[in-house]
């Protein structure tokens, strides 16, 4: 490749290419299920507005396209909610999901005081699940999603970081 992917915070000219990213690599998590009312499909242009504007929101660059996104909020429980994280399927399964994820944990912990992080993935999901163990999360229970999906509750506290990818 003959240009390296940027981690960055996702900036508010960000919103449209992270609206597009997440509508195209959610389509095989919705397959997955047969079910193509899963949040990420149905999230307004505008949604995803308010959350670069309000969220800790990294996109993954090549040049000036974006490439991958993930997004992070403070819970009134004082952990921080990951979600949303998508890779562009040209470029998945180079390491690129694992620094932007690590990008949001460093970005919650350190300016936003988070000591623990919860993420949700779809319980037949078994990509995001290597990638969410890798990076040391554990299964802390099971819940259904607004869409009917069965999801499963990871969590980790800051500071941990399992084995490399």
């Amino acid at each position: 490749m003959g240009m390296s992917v940027t981690i960055s915070v996702a900036a508010e000219q960000d919103a449209e290419q992270i609206f597009r990213l997440q509508y195209l690599c959610f389509q095989s998590e919705a397959a997955l299920y047969g079910n193509y009312r899963i949040e990420p499909l149905v999230q307004s242009l505008d949604s995803v507005r308010q959350e670069v504007a309000s969220d800790c929101v990294f996109v993954a660059r090549l040049g000036e396209e974006v490439v991958g996104s993930v997004r992070g909020k403070v819970t009134e429980d004082g952990a921080a909610d990951i979600g949303k994280l998508c890779v562009h399927p040209r470029l998945q399964g180079h390491g690129i999901g694992a620094r932007l994820l690590r990008a949001a944990e460093a970005a919650l912990a350190e300016e936003r005081g988070v000591i623990r992080f919860r993420l949700f993935t779809g319980h037949r999901s078994e990509g995001n699940l290597r990638l969410y163990r890798r990076s040391g999360y554990e299964t802390v229970g099971r819940r259904k999603g607004s869409d009917g999906v069965e999801l499963i509750v990871l969590e980790k506290r800051a500071g941990q970081y399992a084995q490399t990818a």
